[in-house]
């Protein structure tokens, strides 16, 4: 979760209104570690925190999100994949996500089989929704997430580079969003070549196979 720090500097000697600072965006613990640091000098008159979205933070919640977050995934990396068959109307979806948990790094693997969808674009939007479907289920909200595809349609219209017009596409974008808005996600989209994305890729390919992978690693062991 990256924060901007915005804060009221009022010298003790002066009648004159406060200065007002602002920082760029810094990590959750680098931007309570300087807060901490400038309130020493006893001339800040007030500090506000704001996240990429521009939702208000208060120190104190931000202790208290920080020290949950021992416990809770974070640094979240996480790859999806769409597959199609135009014959049954199927598609496979695949899912990794890698993340930090008690000092661990971990891995999860999953896939799913899913009925009615009408082509390939539309496969990798089913794959994306069921991700963060899978976010919820693990806890990780209020933070930056990386989400990795090679689907260039999907990632540009999620990231919004490019519009999104079709009317098949539309409602899976806004289920996603709206998803993430409540789980107070920060996805940052990259696309990646094929061969980068071949967990996920398999996964999927297994899924229409009717091979269901589901597996958590600890990668740390």
């Amino acid at each position: 979760m990256n924060l901007k720090i915005e804060w009221a500097y009022k010298h003790p000697k002066q009648q004159k209104e406060s200065l007002i600072f602002t920082s760029d965006f810094l990590p959750l613990d680098e931007a309570l570690f300087f807060v901490e640091d400038i309130e020493k000098t006893g001339r800040v008159k007030q500090v506000a925190f704001f996240d990429k979205a521009g939702t208000h933070w208060s120190k104190k919640e931000l202790l208290r999100l920080q020290k949950e977050r021992e416990t809770e995934p974070h640094d979240v990396i996480a790859y999806f994949d769409g597959g199609f068959d135009k014959d049954t109307l199927r598609a496979g979806v695949g899912n990794v996500i890698y993340y930090k948990q008690n000092q661990k790094d971990w891995r999860i693997r999953e896939n799913e089989e899913i009925k009615g969808i009408s082509d390939n674009n539309e496969a990798e939007y089913a794959a994306l929704l069921h991700l963060v479907q899978r976010f919820e289920t693990l806890g990780i909200h209020h933070q930056d997430v990386i989400i990795r595809s090679d689907s260039l349609v999907v990632v540009k219209q999620m990231s919004g580079e490019w519009p999104c017009y079709e009317d098949t596409y539309v409602p899976w974008l806004e289920r996603i969003e709206k998803q993430l808005q409540l789980l107070g996600l920060q996805p940052m989209y990259e696309i990646i070549d094929r061969h980068d994305n071949k967990e996920a890729d398999q996964l999927a390919t297994q899924a229409l196979q009717g091979k269901k992978i589901s597996s958590q690693l600890d990668r740390s062991s």
